[in-house]
């Protein structure tokens, strides 16, 4: 009896998409050499792997090489996160004089993320309303849907809770290790003031351990349009065009949601609150717009938008690195406002349940409440949802009929909770006077550094 080689049959089965892959990577590799602009490589990236994955789900190819690839970014995104995120917390905090700064400063910034969440979630039920995208769609639950856990609100609070920072680092609990992060710099701020000479190195070694961060972030953040390429042809591949038909009214009331929540929230915060042209911010902050929206991650974009925040934007390094990485963490906008609220009036019309203003009121609250809630759990939009839905006593089963869409809609989402937190930063260092108006307004920008292959 012959042996099976795996290597072989996996090529004799694969060899289609991974030729394909081949020679569209070398294509954004050539691009990347030519030093065409990070933000239009990415997107060029978001269309040949929509092309590809087209192709290889209309021709019923195999795709598991653009999956590897696709994972392989995914996870090394995942091991720079909780450093990244650990070491700019700490150095943020440690920069501050006291502890009545922080206070300050997280008030702050914890407000405006949860006031716009909330805000999103309203806009959202009112296209929801107007749009009405439930209606007269009839599609069976997948069979292998399961609703996920919906925690209790004291396991809330005890997932919030670091019992051992080592193993919450090892498992990817980012909330925990925010949290510790959150003790440790407290606790050298207030002992800078007795004892600088015992807190002096350790501040030190956290600020080299940053910047080793930030170069070591910057060296995975130049595989993005790789890594674009293969997770939007995945995506496609896997659901193909018909998949999503049914359900286009459903997407094209979320986009409009997310738009509107853009131009009015965030043009209103950056134009009356900053005090800056939308337009120009707009041309800015596109960096960080198009890398989480084609990437669907705030994570991948964190690294992103602290250059887009400090480089372009002018925000002072201390408000970036505290607000950034918070907010790639809890600041819900897309995920936690706009898709619960569109998904609940989805929900009940396909089930024929009335809803009530005390309802509607109901959608935005938990909304708000969900949102930080589920920070720092896979899937938060899901999640979100699920709180929503079961607050309300709608069939859980709705949550499935989505799920097919549901790649296609986080683009929308990431790139809103992204847009979002720049937004933040702007606004929270405008008060705080840290922004470099006249730096900005000059279009001093200093180099991404990721405009390299």
């Amino acid at each position: 009896m012959l042996k099976t080689n795996n290597l072989l049959t996996a090529f004799q089965n694969d060899w289609v998409s991974l030729l394909t892959s081949i020679v569209l990577i070398g294509v954004l590799y050539y691009l990347a050499r030519k030093r065409i602009n990070f933000g239009y490589r990415v997107l060029i990236a978001l269309g040949l792997g929509l092309l590809a994955g087209i192709f290889f789900n209309k021709g019923h190819h195999d795709a598991t090489s653009v999956t590897t690839i696709g994972t392989i970014y995914v996870d090394l995104i995942k091991m720079i996160v909780i450093p990244l995120v650990a070491a700019s917390i700490i150095t943020s905090i440690t920069s501050l004089t006291n502890v009545g700064q922080l206070r300050k400063l997280g008030l702050k910034t914890v407000g405006l993320f949860l006031g716009t969440t909330g805000i999103a979630a309203i806009i959202g039920l009112l296209v929801a309303l107007l749009f009405d995208p439930g209606s007269g769609i009839h599609q069976a639950v997948p069979a292998d849907f399961q609703a996920r856990e919906v925690p209790t609100v004291s396991q809330v609070i005890l997932d919030l809770v670091p019992t051992n920072p080592i193993s919450d680092m090892a498992e990817g609990n980012v909330v925990p290790v925010i949290v510790f992060a959150l003790f440790f710099a407290v606790a050298i701020v207030k002992l800078s003031s007795k004892k600088p000479e015992t807190v002096a190195p350790v501040k030190q070694f956290v600020e080299s351990f940053k910047e080793i961060m930030f170069q070591v972030t910057k060296y995975v953040v130049r595989l993005t349009p790789y890594g674009v390429y293969a997770l939007i042809a995945n995506m496609a591949a896997k659901y193909g065009w018909d998949t999503l038909e049914p359900l286009i009214m459903l997407i094209i009331a979320t986009y409009v949601a997310l738009i509107l929540h853009f131009v009015l929230t965030f043009g209103g915060l950056v134009s009356f609150a900053a005090k800056v042209n939308p337009l120009k911010f707009v041309r800015k902050a596109y960096p960080t717009i198009a890398v989480a929206f084609t990437t669907r991650s705030s994570y991948v974009t964190l690294p992103v938008n602290l250059e887009v925040i400090t480089k372009r934007l002018r925000v002072s390094p201390r408000i970036a690195s505290f607000v950034a990485p918070l907010g790639a963490t809890i600041n819900m906008n897309g995920c936690g406002g706009v898709w619960p609220a569109v998904v609940s009036i989805f929900v009940a019309r396909v089930y024929g349940i009335d809803l009530h203003l005390s309802d509607y009121i109901l959608i935005v609250a938990a909304a708000i409440i969900a949102s930080v809630g589920v920070a720092g759990v896979p899937g938060p939009a899901s999640i979100s949802t699920t709180v929503v839905l079961t607050t309300l006593g709608l069939p859980l089963e709705g949550l499935g009929m989505v799920l097919a869409i549901d790649a296609v809609v986080d683009m929308g989402r990431t790139a809103i909770n992204a847009t979002g937190t720049t937004v933040s930063a702007l606004v929270v260092a405008n008060s705080e006077g840290e922004f470099d108006r006249e730096a900005f307004d000059r279009n001093e920008e200093d180099p991404l550094e990721l405009n390299i292959a």
